[in-house]
């Protein structure tokens, strides 16, 4: 019989449970046994809609994040951290967002390094390690969740992050080797997995995706290091990878003394053959069938047509399971009435998953008479989708076909462009801005909703909206910025709000993704050829022009990060829905400049965490993506600057390609990992202007003026100061007024005085 599972489940919960109750928590609205009770009924829940498989996950439930989560299992939590008054949940929040819940204002402590969960949108927070580290297990959390899916009869398999993935996330601070580590890190797992299994886990899934990424000689050792000394452990061990192929390392894979291996076999179907054959008798091979990643149903009896040989061979030996931990999907596709009915029945998210997975199991263990109907229909909805006339657009693929080498150069290079656009804007040193957007507070949020109910008459939310510009642009202006913004009060999402306004787009109500902490999107879906039938910003951006003498910047979503935050058409290559997105984009950009506005920042924030996990496959990534942005931006003339924006990603690897996008201007975050960021620089002259990042809106820290004069010092070593701007890591939408203006006039008078 065949055997199913799940990686993990999406924790936030359907309705956005966790998140609500972790701001309150935050807040003080909530105690830790309340935040608790929420935590363990959503478990129990996520248990209850997974009670098909043969095993659900256990441990992967995070309050935060599973990276943290393991740092604190390992005992391995930063000293400015632990060391603090205030109980476990206190040290573990102060890792994750800076100050904790409970601390005064004078105890503020700086947070962990955030970054891409490999190449999906999920941020992680960054082990720390120093040559002095040392790891002292700390189980219970683990434990706890353990008991309580036992107790509720769920056939539990903990999940922990390997110990050579752990190692291969973190950073040292000291400029040690992290792979020295190893040896004092792997008695702490020896250590858990004997505690889990006298706890009653008969199986532990161990997950290793750093074996999907090219590997050394010495992490190729690590990894055969590590689990030669773990192989007398009592829990049989399933090593998952996932998000690629294993290529070079499918051998070393493969030997490892594991009692199981799981293929995302998504990622890398090539690879399913070879492993079926490879793998010892004695040792299951788990395949990630169903794709975690994407929402749209997968075609059953194409993949039945595929495995049932595996099965024929494999035997009992064959699990199933989706790619991937389901993280990266919404819940349940179920309660989207709104959705368009065609649409909605393409679709699967997390709960339809398990059900397909269901429908493949069955059919393998008793033939596919006996999930004829499913089956049956299952085939009807990939090919109405396959023969749908709304994902073709005639006109649209004639216009990428259309598309020159002129079309993504500028008139004249940086310097020329440069000197006419400080002639026009006159800016001073240093000059001040934000990245975007300014707090959302509740009574925007509320009039988008009623507006969109239709319980809001379209001249009050147009009335209630220009309001808040206005606010926003008083409160710029008494601070003292240089280049504005209009503050985005409409946008609910800076993808969502450009997807509402495109032919090709559809949208969920509760389709919720965690982004990182309560931090959730949520995707639009990108079901066909993409056209702007009309401006998307302008308007916003003409208004908010007319209350100030001071330049406004229009603010768009660049192709690359509105098609890598979508949940993408799968029928056709990305590159070609990217040049779709392109040409819209290059549409609003021209469309701005005819309307007076000197500055238009497009951000291209997921630029990198598109990027394929092997560099030897990264150059054919960043052309079409380099091109699809030089598409966007470059219908200009020299005058009109062009701004871009990433944040919380590794640059240093791609930084020519960065400077081949040869945008004016281009902001970064760097206050949080200290400005180590701008370490590229040293040996790479970036030609155009720069904003290294010096408020982490991603922390309810503010930073004072000292603090920011002191990153701008450490900026001007690599940068000459002529070329940069001050600005925060990101938009401010999600911090509040008093934390923001604090941090903008500290902002400002440190940049006063770096001008003196």
């Amino acid at each position: 019989m065949v055997t199913t599972h799940n990686l993990g489940f999406p924790r936030i919960g359907g309705q956005r449970e966790l998140k609500f109750a972790l701001e309150d928590y935050w807040a003080g609205r909530q105690t830790e046994q309340e935040l608790a009770i929420t935590a363990a009924d959503l478990r129990r829940r996520h248990w209850q809609q997974q009670a098909k498989l043969d095993f659900a996950p256990v441990g992967e439930f995070s309050l935060y994040d599973q990276v943290l989560d393991m740092s604190v299992t390992l005992g391995n939590l930063p000293a400015r951290v632990a060391d603090k008054e205030g109980s476990e949940l206190d040290a573990y929040f102060r890792a994750a967002r800076g100050r904790g819940a409970n601390d005064s204002p004078c105890c503020a402590t700086a947070a962990g390094e955030m970054t891409k969960w490999f190449d999906t949108n999920y941020h992680y927070i960054v082990p720390e390690f120093s040559a002095d580290t040392r790891f002292e297990l700390n189980p219970e959390r683990l434990l706890n969740q353990l008991a309580e899916a036992r107790a509720q009869g769920v056939q539990a398999k903990p999940v922990i992050i390997g110990p050579v993935t752990y190692l291969w996330l973190g950073k040292t601070s000291d400029g040690s080797n992290r792979l020295d580590l190893l040896e004092r890190l792997l008695p702490a797992y020896a250590q858990l997995l004997d505690i889990l299994a006298d706890a009653g886990a008969d199986w532990v899934q161990i997950d290793e995706p750093a074996l999907v990424t090219e590997l050394d000689a010495n992490w190729r050792y690590a990894f055969n290091l590590a689990y030669h000394q773990l192989k007398s452990n009592r829990p049989k061990l399933l090593l998952a990878s996932y998000f690629g192929e294993l290529r070079g390392n499918l051998q070393l894979a493969c030997e490892l003394p594991v009692a199981g291996i799981h293929l995302d076999a998504v990622s890398a179907p090539d690879e399913v053959n070879r492993i079926a054959d490879w793998l010892p008798s004695h040792k299951v091979l788990s395949l990630g069938v169903i794709n975690g990643r994407n929402i749209w149903k997968s075609d059953l009896t194409k993949i039945l047509d595929w495995l049932e040989p595996v099965h024929d061979k494999l035997g009992d030996r064959l699990w199933l399971a989706p790619s991937c931990s389901l993280l990266h999907v919404p819940v349940d596709v179920t309660p989207e009435t709104e959705l368009d009915v065609e649409i909605r029945n393409w679709l699967a998210f997390a709960v339809q998953k398990l059900d397909e997975l269901q429908v493949l199991a069955q059919a393998l263990n008793e033939g596919r008479k006996a999930v004829q109907q499913p089956l049956a229909a299952n085939q009807q909805a990939i090919e109405s989708r396959r023969r749908s006339a709304r994902v073709i657009n005639p006109a649209v693929r004639a216009a990428v076909a259309e598309i020159t080498t002129e079309m993504g150069n500028r008139q004249n290079p940086y310097p020329q462009r440069i000197a006419l656009q400080q002639q026009k804007l006159r800016l001073p040193a240093f000059p001040t801005t934000t990245i975007g957007s300014f707090p959302q507070t509740p009574e925007i949020r509320q009039a988008r909703l009623r507006f969109r109910k239709g319980e809001l008459a379209a001249k009050d939310y147009l009335a209630q909206m220009q309001s808040e510009i206005a606010r926003c642009i008083r409160e710029q202006e008494r601070l003292g910025l240089d280049v504005l913004v209009h503050g985005e009060p409409e946008r609910n999402d800076m993808v969502e709000y450009f997807g509402e306004q495109l032919d090709g787009y559809a949208f969920t109500r509760f389709g919720w993704v965690q982004s990182y902490g309560s931090r959730c999107v949520k995707p639009p879906i990108l079901f066909g050829d993409i056209h702007r039938p009309k401006a998307m910003t302008v308007a916003w951006t003409r208004y908010a022009q007319s209350l100030t003498d001071k330049p406004v910047k229009g603010m768009l979503t660049g192709p690359v990060t509105i098609l890598n935050w979508s949940f993408v058409r799968d029928d056709q290559p990305r590159k070609d829905s990217c040049l779709q997105l392109a040409l819209a984009i290059r549409e609003e950009v021209q469309d701005l400049e005819k309307a007076g506005v000197d500055i238009i920042q497009i951000d291209e924030a997921a630029l990198r965490e598109g990027l394929p996990l092997r560099q030897s496959d990264w150059d054919t990534y960043l052309d079409w993506t380099i091109n699809s942005f030089r598409i966007a931006a470059n219908g200009v003339q020299d005058t009109t600057q062009i701004h871009t924006h990433m944040c919380y990603s590794e640059f240093n690897d791609i930084i020519k390609a960065i400077a081949h996008m040869d945008a004016d201007v281009i902001t970064i975050e760097t206050s949080r990992s200290d400005m180590e960021l701008l370490d590229a620089f040293k040996n790479f002259e970036y030609p155009n202007d720069i904003g290294p990042g010096v408020y982490d809106i991603h922390s309810p820290n503010v930073p004072g003026q000292q603090q920011i004069i002191k990153l701008m010092k450490l900026a001007a070593e690599r940068i000459p100061a002529a070329r940069l701007w001050v600005n925060p890591d990101c938009g401010l939408k999600t911090r509040k007024w008093e934390e923001v203006t604090p941090a903008l006039e500290a902002m400002v008078a440190a940049a006063q005085v770096l001008r003196a």
